[in-house]
């Protein structure tokens, strides 16, 4: 922690150095941690922070392109021709069957 320093040369900790000072007391007084391992859990603590929120945002990009890929295919499907009606013969019949429908007289 590096405060910011007054026009009279005071300290002037912010919010979060405040609870940083706190939790390196409560692990060193309480726990019983030296201050290299103190070190080292914010460190730890800091980059899974870091880490959860690049899983957040990769998430994030997941589910758009989930949801692009959904309209796609959506709109691909809306494209189909419905008047070619795919035909199977019990026989597999190589023929091509041409549906139309019957014009009004």
């Amino acid at each position: 922690v590096s405060p910011d320093r007054t026009a009279g040369r005071g300290r002037r900790y912010s919010a979060r150095d405040i609870q940083l000072l706190r939790q390196v007391q409560q692990l060193s007084q309480d726990e019983g941690i030296n201050l290299a391992g103190i070190k080292r859990i914010i460190e730890l603590e800091n980059q899974v922070a870091a880490l959860q929120a690049h899983v957040a945002e990769l998430q994030a990009a997941v589910e758009g392109a989930a949801t692009a890929i959904q309209q796609r295919e959506a709109q691909v499907h809306a494209s189909y021709r419905r008047d070619l009606v795919r035909y199977q013969d019990v026989q597999q019949s190589s023929a091509l069957v041409v549906w139309r429908p019957k014009r009004p007289e």
